[in-house]
């Protein structure tokens, strides 16, 4: 594999980008890594590519000579926490002179140079568009005794990436998209991951093809607006799911994160018409059950025409399982604006949900508007739904106490001896009687026991 240098665009090989003069024992690499699966598998592909260079993984920052913290900054204070992070990295640089200290990810990007200005400790930054370059600005960084800076966008170029994953186990994630262009008014992802850009479909088979071969039996298709995918030669994600589901021999098919704005009945008719590979979960996003908030947060779409792509939905899988995210107190947002939110959720009845208070993020617009809700009532909002939804979702996961469910082994279960786990279609993890030799088979469960994001039962 190839990396560009610093600020060219010719290729260089890896195989003359050399490490810091130490043995391979000590040139150790600790990656720090928060927030979503997206940075986790940036975290993945910056570890695989500085094997490549001679680094070599540890477990802790005090194995290290070179540590990055992959950040994030979708909510409040990611700064703060980068620098408490880094502070704590003081001692271990006075100790080692070598230790070299970097931050990527969103905050990377977000912040550029103002990290190494505001804490000397970091030298060096990069943005999520740069991880292919990292081995070459971490070469720069031990050969100069400056700040190195590479926080570019390329925007204009085609999104060719290999999928790295060093260890993918049983279920492992593969991009498929970066960037966003929607630009909700709350969102600072693509200021910070640039605007949307998709893989070739053909890269994206072939990367699932060797990961299968790898012992791969389920993946989930990551972007931050996975349905906006479009490919060079017109292929849309609905498209893509059917290529994958035929050309491919991946038992199982997930994908995160969808908008319901490009949310399609042809992609229902996908799951329905693949329902042997596609899963029965979807994460759909609302984010607020009220239109205007909704018009304000930019979202495109209404209440009503939420609810209309749930009823879809549940005609063409009614065995879906349904989760969304949900932001309480956004600017303006009012009492009843807020019982809204709680009516749509007793409403679409969700199974799991991921709640969080509004905060402001760097260069959004909602972060310009001047009707700011107080911490104590976003906190009171805040308490009330997931109030709200924890009864909600333990009635509604009685559904499946008798039934029988699929489920792919990916583990022995830690709590218990003899008991394996894995996820069923719908995303729940599934605890049962069972030996090792079952890792990586897909095996019918009866369940007997169900809470709202576990299930208990015996093999059928």
């Amino acid at each position: 594999m190839e990396i560009k240098p610093l600020g060219d665009h010719s290729n260089s090989s890896l195989e003359t980008q050399k490490a810091p003069s130490q043995n391979t024992q000590t040139n150790g690499v600790f990656i720090s890594t928060y927030g979503c699966q997206m940075n986790s598998n940036d975290s993945e592909r910056m570890y695989s590519l500085l094997e490549m260079a001679n680094f070599t993984p540890v477990n802790t920052p005090e194995q290290a000579n070179l540590i990055i913290i992959n950040s994030c900054s979708v909510r409040e204070k990611p700064v703060h926490k980068v620098y408490s992070e880094v502070g704590r990295y003081k001692k271990l640089k006075k100790k080692n002179p070598n230790l070299k200290i970097g931050v990527g990810g969103c905050v990377g990007q977000q912040e550029k140079s103002a990290l190494t200005k505001e804490q000397p400790l970091i030298d060096f930054v990069f943005g999520p568009d740069n991880i292919d370059e990292l081995p070459n600005i971490v070469q720069n960084a031990y050969s100069s005794d400056g700040k190195i800076i590479h926080a570019k966008f390329y925007n204009n170029e085609p999104y060719h990436i290999e999928n790295m994953v060093r260890n993918p186990g049983v279920s492992t994630f593969v991009n498929i998209t970066k960037g966003c262009d929607n630009f909700c008014t709350f969102c600072v992802v693509p200021f910070t991951r640039g605007r949307l850009r998709s893989r070739p479909a053909q890269d994206i088979l072939s990367d699932i093809e060797k990961l299968v071969d790898r012992g791969v039996k389920e993946v989930t298709l990551l972007g931050q607006n996975v349905n906006s995918y479009m490919g060079e030669c017109g292929t849309n994600f609905a498209q893509l799911l059917v290529l994958l589901a035929e050309k491919t021999n991946i038992l199982r098919i997930r994908y995160t994160t969808s908008h319901p704005k490009d949310f399609t009945e042809e992609l229902c008719q996908v799951h329905r018409d693949y329902k042997e590979k596609v899963c029965d979960y979807i994460h759909l996003p609302v984010q607020s059950g009220n239109s205007e908030v909704l018009h304000r947060m930019n979202r495109v779409y209404t209440r009503e025409d939420y609810l209309k792509k749930i009823e879809m939905i549940y005609k063409y899988v009614p065995s879906v399982s349904l989760s969304s995210d949900f932001i309480v107190g956004f600017p303006g947002e009012t009492e009843s604006q807020f019982l809204d939110t709680l009516s749509l959720i007793e409403k679409v009845k969700y199974e799991s949900l991921y709640a969080f208070k509004y905060s402001p993020r760097p260069f959004t617009k909602a972060a310009r508007f001047g009707d700011q809700v107080a911490e104590d009532v976003m906190q009171d909002r805040l308490d009330r739904l997931l109030q709200l939804h924890r009864a909600g979702s333990f009635q509604e996961c009685q559904k499946y106490v008798g039934d029988i469910v699929e489920v792919l082994v990916d583990k022995e279960d830690s709590q218990k001896p003899g008991y394996m786990t894995g996820r069923s279609s719908q995303n729940k993890i599934t605890h049962f009687e069972g030996s090792r030799d079952l890792i990586g088979q897909i095996v019918k469960v009866k369940i007997e026991q169900s809470h709202p994001q576990t299930l208990h039962g015996i093999r059928v």
